[in-house]
């Protein structure tokens, strides 16, 4: 199972890091991503990691702002999203999820195979 946590409501230009837990399975060698989805809009593909964490690939609407990282260490595999100088258009409730491979470019459920429930990120202006 996968669940996110560390949503929460900041300012806009604040930082704020998000954490996923992952468990129950081999989620070591899987790919991991993150995703938002605001009100009325759909589901967007944000930031994934390969299973060693050598290989990341981030939407450009984040790049450069935001950084995935995994830590494999454990049992319990971590992934964090690290997002800086938010914005109030980065509003939306954050999920992670784990797969096999990744079709970034959408396609259902971005190719992934698990996903957690979300965690709710709220910028203020």
């Amino acid at each position: 199972q996968l669940q996110a946590s560390g949503g929460g409501l900041v300012q806009a230009g604040d930082s704020l890091r998000l954490s996923c837990a992952a468990s129950g399975r081999t989620f070591s060698s899987y790919v991991m991503g993150w995703f938002r989805q605001a009100p009325g809009k759909q589901r967007e593909f944000l930031a994934a990691i390969n299973w060693s964490g050598g290989t990341t690939s981030y939407a450009d609407s984040v790049k450069g702002r935001f950084t995935i990282s995994r830590d494999n260490a454990k049992t319990t595999v971590m992934v964090y999203l690290q997002m800086n100088s938010l914005k109030p258009e980065d509003t939306a409730v954050y999920y992670c999820a784990a797969g096999t491979s990744i079709n970034t470019s959408g396609g259902p459920y971005y190719g992934m195979d698990f996903w957690g429930k979300g965690t709710l990120v709220t910028v203020s202006s």
